[in-house]
């Protein structure tokens, strides 16, 4: 049976937090969504989970083949006298950014966001695809 030595979790809980927070006292929530990758031979995909957000609530740049997905809704309760007694969950901010290859066609990125799932689209440009793969036959 293996034991688990002292330095080790405690390296561990001490690297793991933001030192930032653990020195000054403040919670910060570092939330980012889950995202997948997926590239077909014409375009990547990304999807980014994110249930209970509208499509309104996202922002979507492109600056320098460095692609940046936000968020900043604020959980509103429906009425101002309500006390929780228990709440977790909520909406925090996040900030996810993804550097593209020189292949995608920035101009023709796409996004639409679906029963929780926001997803983009990054098409290949055309000259790219053109190039697809070619087996070579050994004479």
């Amino acid at each position: 049976m293996r034991t688990r030595t002292l330095l080790p979790g405690t390296a561990d809980d001490f690297l793991g937090k933001d030192l930032f927070s653990t020195f000054f006292g403040e919670k910060r929530d570092n939330w980012v969504p889950s995202v997948n990758i997926v590239e077909s031979e014409d375009k990547f995909r990304i999807d980014v989970a994110a249930p209970g957000l509208s499509k309104g609530d996202f922002k979507i740049e492109l600056d320098n083949d460095v692609l940046t997905i936000s968020s900043e809704k604020e959980f509103e309760s429906e009425n101002e006298n309500e006390i929780f007694t228990r709440r977790e969950f909520g909406f925090n901010p996040f900030n996810r950014s993804f550097g593209l290859p020189e292949s995608i066609d920035g101009e023709n990125i796409k996004a639409s966001y679906k029963n929780g799932i926001l997803c983009v689209i990054l098409p290949k440009r055309k000259e790219v695809i053109a190039k697809a793969h070619k087996e070579i036959t050994v004479s």
